[in-house]
């Protein structure tokens, strides 16, 4: 998608026949719809959550092999062994998918929060030691500065009572 995005954007695109440009532009269309979500994603998913096994079983097995935890809701007509984390309801009813999905939206919420809540902690504590550092290293400077200074007073009184 992103090789299409680019011929796109170049000058190349303007010298390809009326026809060739329908056709890229319709394949970029079609790729946009089936897999517009994923197409920016950069590393693995931590997780994958799957509403129906049965008619997902192609995303099942993509993260078996890929190692992926899943969570699953689980129907009578579909086998609980093919996910890690198996949630026992009824996958074709759309209130039990929302009253299962509502709780979980809000953890994942919930933990996003608590992660930019703990990063801004740190900043701030990496600020702090920065600033007691900069303070230490000021206040080194000034201490050998004024040593300096003692140094070659105490030498010039020594020359002179000499």
């Amino acid at each position: 998608m992103s090789d299409i995005d680019k011929l796109i954007e170049g000058p190349q695109f303007q010298n390809i026949s009326k026809r060739e440009r329908l056709q890229i532009q319709r394949e970029r269309a079609k790729l946009e719809k089936n897999l517009g979500s994923i197409a920016d994603l950069t590393r693995l998913p931590a997780a994958v959550f799957i509403v129906d096994v049965m008619k997902e079983h192609i995303a099942v097995a993509e993260a078996r092999k890929l190692a992926i935890p899943t969570f699953a809701i689980v129907d009578t007509n579909s086998n609980p062994n093919l996910v890690d984390y198996p949630i026992p309801a009824n996958d074709d009813a759309s209130k039990s998918i929302a009253a299962i999905l509502k709780p979980i939206c809000e953890a994942i919420r919930e933990g996003l929060n608590e992660r930019e809540m703990n990063k801004d902690a740190q900043a701030e504590e990496m600020e702090a030691i920065e600033m007691e550092n900069t303070e230490e290293m000021d206040d080194n400077n000034e201490n050998e500065g004024r040593d300096g200074r003692r140094r070659r007073i105490g030498r010039r009184d020594a020359s002179k009572n000499e």
